[in-house]
């Protein structure tokens, strides 16, 4: 399989949710906000022996009218209307983003990846328009509920006998996490209950996690698990490290 980083760039976040773009080349880490965090925004593309994956979607930024993870996929050679499935883990709004777009004639959002079929937690999308603003957008969610190519999953299952998505919450409610398997090989994308390197790594508990506790003891049962199946991780939030393969 070949996996295709799509970075946005690199962002502070603090309780007001608001991502500040950050550029690690020249701006001062002691300048940010106090208690924020800094993080990558990255989607990722895979390109399997039966599809072309999209694994979240980003911000939803625009760049002279272009999506910006329209633009960083065909900088990769990927035509958008060739994505077959995007996969995704939650709808807060940095992982959601870019799951609509907006019509340049008018009319209502349409999906940004016209002939892929999204799979999406049914719950996650009630608590979306529960919950709100500022971690979720959902006038930028709205358009999903009127989208032909949405399925609206439940709970664990297997997609296509070879991409299998588990209900874990942990980081949000209805979070999921997936595993594809092609070709002998296994990738992992644990978006945010397992977002960077380093937690992997040690006992963290975050604050910002619906349950801290469970993500930690989840990033540990994987990364163990990973470590003796050769597990290929992606890390959606990571700044150096966007997958690590044992």
């Amino acid at each position: 399989m070949q996996i295709i980083p799509l970075s946005e760039g690199s962002f502070t976040i603090d309780k007001s949710k608001l991502f500040i773009p950050f550029d690690v080349s020249k701006d001062d880490l002691q300048e940010r906000a106090k208690g924020s965090l800094l993080v990558e925004v990255q989607p990722f593309a895979i390109i399997t022996s039966e599809d072309i994956l999209v694994l979240d979607t980003g911000l939803g930024f625009e760049e002279n009218g272009v999506l910006q993870i329209h633009k960083n996929l065909l900088q990769a050679g990927i035509d958008p209307l060739k994505v077959t499935k995007v996969l995704v883990s939650h709808l807060h709004k940095d992982h959601a983003g870019g799951v609509g777009m907006i019509d340049p004639n008018g009319g209502p959002r349409k999906p940004s990846f016209p002939n892929a079929t999204y799979y999406i937690q049914e719950k996650e999308l009630a608590f979306a328009f529960e919950k709100g603003f500022p971690s979720y957008i959902t006038e930028e969610l709205k358009c999903i509920q009127s989208f032909s190519n949405v399925t609206l999953i439940n709970g664990n299952g297997v997609i296509d006998g070879y991409i299998k998505y588990e209900l874990t919450g942990a980081h949000c409610p209805f979070h999921q996490v997936f595993w594809i398997v092609d070709g002998g090989e296994t990738i992992f994308f644990g978006a945010d209950v397992a977002p960077q390197l380093q937690q992997m790594k040690t006992r963290f508990v975050a604050k910002y996690d619906y349950d801290g506790k469970k993500c930690m003891e989840l990033r540990q049962q994987w990364w163990q698990q990973g470590e003796k199946e050769n597990w290929t991780f992606l890390f959606y939030h990571d700044i150096k490290t966007p997958l690590w393969k044992f």
